[in-house]
């Protein structure tokens, strides 16, 4: 059955996260990661098709989709009924950091240099609705939340990932119920390796007045909301 699902944010750590939950022996991804399907149009013949996918391995499956938490509550309240006591992870990482990640994507699949974009193109791309939605992590947790007890629901940072990779894994394993791994077996397996990593170009200086005035209120907000620290992303 489907069990859980990975529901963002992009660009803050999903695809590391996937890489390692399926090295685990009692997870499974049917249909590897992001599968799409219920951001996109779907009736109850595929649905049916969809969960038989998860129903037919003899594992704790799930799958990973960034896009999924910003999925409208109308169609979050579908998944619950299909699957009500889903687990549920989400990645959190500095917003204006995302944006930048997601716009240099966004560069690329343009086929465009670092140099042939200017301030503008990036600062459009900032303020584009997909961006500030992806970075709103404050609503997209409302919504799910609205839905799922918060308990289902587990948050993680993307600082973690840098700074104690074994520590988050074991927590995300307690999360779906599965053995804990020994944090020698988990950097064995390369948790502490970097995978699909942007190109790593920093930001422009001149795009930072940008990005606070997108996401200074809002990081505040979220800290707030999570009851947590957020300090740091602001003083970077």
């Amino acid at each position: 059955m489907l069990n859980f699902l990975g529901i963002g944010a992009q660009k803050a750590g999903t695809t590391w996260l996937y890489e390692q939950l399926h090295r685990h022996p009692q997870l499974a991804f049917p249909l590897g990661k992001e599968a799409h399907f219920w951001n996109r149009p779907h009736d109850a013949a595929a649905v049916a098709d969809y969960l038989g996918r998860f129903a037919s391995v003899d594992a704790v499956a799930g799958e990973i989709t960034p896009a999924y938490g910003m999925l409208p509550i109308e169609t979050i309240r579908e998944i619950h009924r299909h699957a009500p006591r889903l687990r549920l992870m989400y990645l959190i990482r500095n917003p204006m950091d995302r944006a930048w990640s997601s716009a240099l994507m966004a560069l690329q699949r343009a086929e465009m240099t670092l140099d042939e974009a200017s301030d503008a193109w990036f600062s459009d791309h900032f303020h584009s609705a997909g961006s500030r939605n992806r970075g709103d992590y404050q609503v997209c947790l409302q919504n799910w939340r609205a839905v799922f007890p918060s308990e289902q629901l587990l948050v993680l940072r993307f600082e973690q990932i840098v700074a104690e990779p074994e520590s988050l894994l074991n927590r995300c394993f307690q999360h779906l119920g599965v053995a804990r791994q020994p944090p020698e077996q988990l950097r064995q397996q390369g948790c502490r390796e970097r995978i699909f990593a942007g190109p790593g170009h920093p930001l422009r200086p001149s795009l930072k007045p940008v990005l606070r005035s997108l996401y200074q209120d809002k990081i505040q907000q979220l800290a707030q909301y999570l009851n947590t620290d957020l300090s740091a992303w602001l003083g970077s």
